[in-house]
């Protein structure tokens, strides 16, 4: 019987294992190659994200650099798009605080840009989800 049951405990070690494997193998695929990609939320605002070089025209363009987001605050007109451009030596995100924000959720950046198209007037707070103490506001008028 003991060799049975190390049969068996083998079994499903090398299951378990396999099984690790194949869900940590579809977790990220590891390169650096992304291609562009617009995805419209259900509330209307629509995000762009682009590789470095790609450009998109914003009303307002915020510098994230030196670990801030410059300027912190903007204002825009319902319609128009912000960028940030992220340019740091770390990486950075832009996270929406609050309800009325929640669809403000980029990728984490260190280089290139990602955009947010605003469709309803009020006060978006944000920050960066890895470093909280960088703050900024969008007043959409």
């Amino acid at each position: 019987m003991p060799i049975v049951r190390h049969a068996m405990s083998t079994r499903i070690a090398t299951g378990s294992v396999l099984a690790a494997t194949v869900l940590l193998a579809g977790c990220g695929s590891g390169g650096t190659n992304s291609t562009p990609t617009s995805t419209t939320a259900k509330s209307g605002h629509t995000t762009t994200t682009t590789k470095a070089g790609d450009s998109k025209t914003a009303a307002v363009t915020v510098d994230v650099t030196d670990m801030k987001f410059s300027p912190a605050d903007v204002t825009v007109k319902v319609g128009e798009t912000v960028t940030w451009k992220f340019k740091d030596s770390v990486p950075h995100t832009v996270q929406g605080i609050g309800d009325k924000a929640m669809g403000i959720n980029s990728p984490i950046f260190d280089k290139g840009e990602w955009s947010y198209t605003f469709f309803a007037p009020g006060t978006y707070r944000y920050l960066c989800s890895l470093h909280p103490q960088m703050r900024g506001t969008v007043t959409v008028e």
